[in-house]
């Protein structure tokens, strides 16, 4: 058994408990999961549906890497709309470590407690003040103890701002799906987390936390996709404006800008143009809304210098 941060324990438990039967009932195969992810807006390529649906039904993690603002956030919110089941969300950031990820004792109430014992004379016993009551679940935790019949999602997001001790004990603690504590003994999952990593490569993650995951790469949807995407996800747009939009985002993410504008900045951007009542892109409407696609002043004045013109098209 390996320890981990503030006194916790992973646990070598018997065999990894397997996919819950209510997952493989409502994800038969990747189309199934497919149409479900299409069903809450989510336009999966066959790819990615066939990774989630491996990742569910193996069980094994997934990790997502691709550009910033490719889908790989919205694939795991995604996953967890289409099961109808929560998703525990774990933001990763230089410094986390096991408590803020696990679990912390609830010093204040435990505190009131004792005083309380005290102010009244009574006998308090160590099991009293370390009960569950007095546990601040965090979301690797709240994953581990969600008791529905469709597993929990959880998404450990930006893994790579996090350090390589805090890979170390992902990696320990997913392996088996459970975890000791020490006041109160054993938690383990009844079957286990659908858990998705995702990265945007600031730096390379270890081979050994790889090695446990399903991986996938989230490219740039091809157009067609992409302007599906952008219409679904900003309702009434007309298809020559979101035309005008991706053809100028395939431009930008070509030249030298030193943030290529992701889907996201797409549908930010379609959004900003239908509230102005734009009906296509042109070199004015362009420059109205320039901050909602780039976010950096040097990529602005760049464009600038290149001509609105050739952004949209026109020259």
């Amino acid at each position: 058994m390996g320890r981990l941060r503030g006194g916790a324990r992973a646990v070598t438990a018997p065999a990894r408990p397997g996919a819950s039967p209510a997952v493989a009932a409502l994800v038969p195969d990747a189309g199934a999961l497919a149409r479900r992810l299409d069903a809450v807006d989510y336009l999966a390529d066959e790819g990615l549906a066939t990774a989630m649906f491996l990742s569910l039904r193996l069980p094994q993690p997934l990790l997502l890497e691709g550009e910033a603002g490719v889908g790989k956030t919205e694939a795991a919110k995604a996953l967890a709309a289409s099961l109808d089941t929560p998703l525990v969300r774990l933001q990763c950031y230089e410094g986390i470590d096991a408590a803020e990820a696990l679990y912390e004792w609830n010093y204040p109430r435990q505190l009131l407690r004792v005083r309380l014992a005290e102010a009244r004379g009574a006998d308090l016993r160590e099991e009293d003040l370390f009960a569950r009551e007095y546990l601040v679940r965090r979301p690797v935790l709240q994953a581990l103890e969600h008791a529905g019949p469709l597993p929990a999602v959880l998404l450990v997001d930006e893994l790579d701002r996090a350090d390589h001790d805090f890979e170390a004990f992902l990696l320990e603690l997913l392996a088996e799906a459970a975890v000791t504590i020490p006041e109160i003994g054993t938690v383990r999952a009844a079957h286990p987390p659908a858990v998705v990593l995702t990265s945007n490569r600031t730096r390379d993650l270890h081979d050994a936390l790889k090695r446990r995951c399903l991986y996938h790469w989230i490219d740039y949807p091809s157009p067609g996709r992409e302007v599906e995407i952008v219409r679904r996800r900003v309702p009434g747009t007309a298809r020559e404006l979101a035309n005008d939009v991706v053809a100028a985002l395939r431009r930008l993410r070509a030249s030298d800008v030193q943030k290529p504008p992701g889907i996201a900045e797409g549908i930010d951007w379609v959004a900003a143009l239908a509230v102005l009542g734009a009906e296509r892109l042109d070199a004015e409407s362009a420059e109205w809304t320039l901050g909602a696609v780039l976010k950096y002043r040097e990529d602005q004045e760049l464009v600038r210098e290149q001509g609105l013109e050739a952004l949209v098209g026109g020259g």
